[in-house]
C-alpha cells in the first residue's frame, strides 16, 4: 500500500481487519515526510502481524504502535501522536500531533 511518494506499507500475509490496516497506514503517514527525507530511495515497512489484548481494543492503537516503532527504528522526531486515559470522557483520548480528525473528509 503506497502511503506517500516512495513510502510503502506491506500488510501481513494473513490479512487484517480494514480498520487496523487503515490505522497502521495512518501511523506511517504521520512520519512519511520525515521518512522520505531520511530514505530518499524509498522504504517498504513490512508488517508481519498485529496482536493486541481484546479487553481494551481500539483500532487507533495500531497507529500509535506503528508511530512508536518508526520513531524507535529510524530515530525520527516525535509526530506528537499520543493517547491518554480520561475517566471523565469514559475512556481513551487519542491525539495526532498536527493532524486533526483523521479520515474525515471536509465538504468542498
Amino acid at each position: 500500500m503506497q502511503i506517500h511518494q516512495k513510502i510503502w506499507l506491506g500488510l501481513p500475509p494473513a490479512g487484517l481487519h480494514w480498520k487496523d490496516a487503515a490505522w497502521l497506514a495512518f501511523g506511517v503517514s504521520l512520519n512519511a515526510r520525515a521518512l522520505s527525507e531520511l530514505v530518499p530511495g524509498g522504504v517498504l515497512v513490512r508488517t508481519s502481524s498485529l496482536n493486541c489484548p481484546l479487553s481494551d481494543y481500539r483500532s487507533e492503537a495500531a497507529a500509535l504502535a506503528m508511530d512508536g516503532w518508526l520513531h524507535e527504528r529510524f530515530d525520527l522526531e516525535s509526530s506528537g501522536a499520543a493517547v491518554t486515559y480520561d475517566a471523565s470522557l469514559g475512556g481513551f483520548a487519542f491525539s495526532w500531533g498536527g493532524t486533526a480528525d483523521p479520515f474525515s473528509q471536509r465538504a468542498p
